[in-house]
């Protein structure tokens, strides 16, 4: 029997912190095959990325290795225990051969850089000297990873990107010089799922054709069901369960990880969704089941589309409320065109998009990275704006709002950004974060203040204890969970979530669901939520607009557009949902 390419055992991490020594990994072992894709899964906190920093070397510099071995097999040289290497082997490894997809696209790229030159660094370092053999090796990559118009996007820079194209370049990097070894922390966690299967596909093929071993960390079990052979369960820094996925996931033995397959949206019940009654005169009730919608006809939505200066567009009858009741939004024809460079012709980034979400309701907008799904988000909620048409929210046409009435429509309209470490200012604690929208609207006292930031703390399930940390000490998910809170601490009556539970794992992504019901229901908020998760979508969105390069081709009731799809690129995106191809999971 071979050996595996990576061997770790009993590996023991360390943090050095202002409180003392924090132990972050105890005795994990576990192997990586030669071919094949072990996939380490577990909620924020458990020590997935640490262990993944220890096997390539980059753990932060506070933190060390207390114990255990960690060896790789390489084909040419023969084994190499990686535990206390020289930081010039680690610099002759590092990309020839392990190669590491971060989680963070937003901070892994060089932003002065060219997309092409990020790519093609790493081919420069270990060898390839010819500038025309690099540029063409990195035209293959972008083609390789989906990116359209390689030659042109080569030459662009990663503020020109979206989140989901600069995670590509990401792996496109990875890849590019075929290591035996990849390291893929939470890769997929910011595409949608048409382009996940792409890449996914893509890791399959390397690894089948050149024997490379995949070390998957994933806070989506429905891809590692999908995808690993091995599974590694952890938790609180210590592995809960691990061994074949048919074996963990269809009879897990763990009581964790059974509450990590409940949770799942692709597996598990999810959070209960019930969904709001409009038109009930509070605006808070609640009703269950998809004939629901009857009573939502297609003259309603019309009207309603119609009040904002048009016709509804095709693609379904919308969850409008009864004609006697305004919607909370209406969008009608919505138009954003960017200029580019000194080209004459811009590029239309949202192509005439009309919906309506009822008040107390979600409206999920789904579609690939570049759909014009942010975009959409952002003119909602005043922060762009659209070149055309028209965004009521309340009664009030958001495109004409300027200066001081911004302001205050901004007190009930927040956005939750996509990017955890980008939307939080690392100068500050989280109570200051937190505290820091209630000081810029006056609201309360310095003490109702200090209660509120606690409180909200609570909903988001964080420790109080938190409010004294600052960003850089809290995993990405914990980050995400502060944006919103702070996002819901003025208590908007609309909250437009762009990706906002995409970097959570399942557990905290089922709280923070159950949260942002229990919300709507209690306070009648209405919801706009953009997401690439289309299991998510199922599970929270009263109605959906499914947008493709920037058009809309398909909306209407939620379980109406899943169950029955009439566009063949929403169809598209059902078929590429994560975790249906396993028949053994439960």
């Amino acid at each position: 029997m071979s050996a595996p390419l990576l061997s770790i055992r009993d590996l023991a991490v360390q943090y050095r912190t202002p409180r003392g020594l924090v132990d972050a990994v105890r005795s994990v072992s576990f192997d990586v095959e030669p071919g094949q894709v072990t996939a380490i899964v577990g909620e924020s906190g458990s020590g997935k990325t640490t262990v993944a920093q220890s096997v390539i070397g980059l753990l932060a510099s506070n933190g060390q290795i207390a114990g255990g071995s960690v060896v790789l097999n390489e084909r040419r040289v023969g084994p190499t225990e990686l535990v206390g290497l020289s930081e010039r082997r680690w610099r002759g490894l590092r990309g020839r051969c392990i190669g590491l997809i971060p989680q963070d696209p937003g901070n892994s790229l060089n932003p002065v850089g060219t997309i092409g030159g990020s790519i093609g660094e790493s081919l420069r370092i270990h060898g390839m000297r010819d500038r025309t053999q690099r540029r063409a090796r990195v035209l293959e990559l972008l083609e390789q990873v989906g990116i359209d118009q390689p030659e042109a996007r080569a030459k662009q820079y990663p503020h020109e990107f979206s989140g989901g194209m600069r995670q590509r370049v990401l792996i496109a990097a990875a890849i590019a010089n075929n290591p035996e070894l990849i390291i893929a922390d939470e890769p997929t966690s910011a595409l949608d799922v048409t382009v996940q299967r792409t890449v996914l596909d893509l890791l399959d093929r390397l690894r089948q054709e050149t024997g490379t071993g995949v070390l998957f960390i994933t806070h989506d079990l429905a891809v590692a069901a999908e995808r690993a052979e091995n599974v590694v369960v952890m938790r609180g820094g210590e592995v809960q369960e691990s061994g074949p996925s048919e074996r963990v996931l269809s009879r897990p033995e763990s009581e964790y990880t059974r509450q990590l397959m409940r949770d799942a949206p692709a597996f598990g019940d999810g959070p209960k969704r019930e969904r709001i009654a409009v038109g009930s005169g509070t605006g808070i009730g609640t009703a269950t089941g998809t004939e629901d919608f009857a009573e939502f006809s297609e003259p309603v939505a019309d009207a309603a589309v119609d009040a904002a200066g048009g016709a509804a567009p095709a693609g379904g009858a919308l969850a409008a409320e009864p004609a006697t009741t305004a919607p909370l939004v209406t969008v009608a024809h919505l138009r954003q065109e960017f200029r580019t460079g000194r080209s004459s012709e811009p590029f239309v980034a949202v192509d005439d998009v009309s919906f309506v979400v009822p008040r107390g309701s979600t409206h999920a907008l789904v579609g690939e990275s570049g759909s014009g799904k942010t975009t959409t988000g952002r003119a909602i909620a005043g922060f762009a704006t659209p070149t055309s048409g028209s965004i009521r929210v309340d009664g009030t046409e958001v495109t004409e709002l300027r200066g001081a009435a911004l302001r205050e429509f901004r007190k009930t309209t927040q956005l939750v950004y996509q990017n955890p470490y980008g939307s939080l200012d690392p100068r500050q604690t989280i109570a200051q974060a937190l505290a820091e929208p209630l000081r810029n609207f006056g609201i309360g006292s310095r003490g109702d203040r200090a209660d509120r930031v606690h409180r909200a703390l609570e909903l988001v399930a964080l420790p109080a204890e938190f409010a004294h940390r600052r960003p850089r000490e809290l995993s990405g998910g914990q980050r995400q969970r502060v944006a919103i809170a702070r996002a819901l601490i003025v208590e908007p009556e609309l909250v437009v979530l762009d990706e906002a539970v995409s970097a959570l794992d399942v557990t905290v992504q089922a709280q923070i669901l159950r949260l942002l019901v229990s919300l709507q229901q209690e306070l009648g908020l209405s919801y706009v939520f953009i997401s690439h998760d289309l299991a998510v979508v199922r599970q929270i969105a009263d109605t959906v607009s499914v947008l493709q390069r920037g058009r809309q081709v398909e909306h209407g009731p939620t379980e109406q557009v899943f169950s029955d799809a009439q566009h063949p690129y929403t169809r598209q995106l059902i078929e590429a949902i994560p975790g249906r191809t396993p028949d053994w999971v439960i």
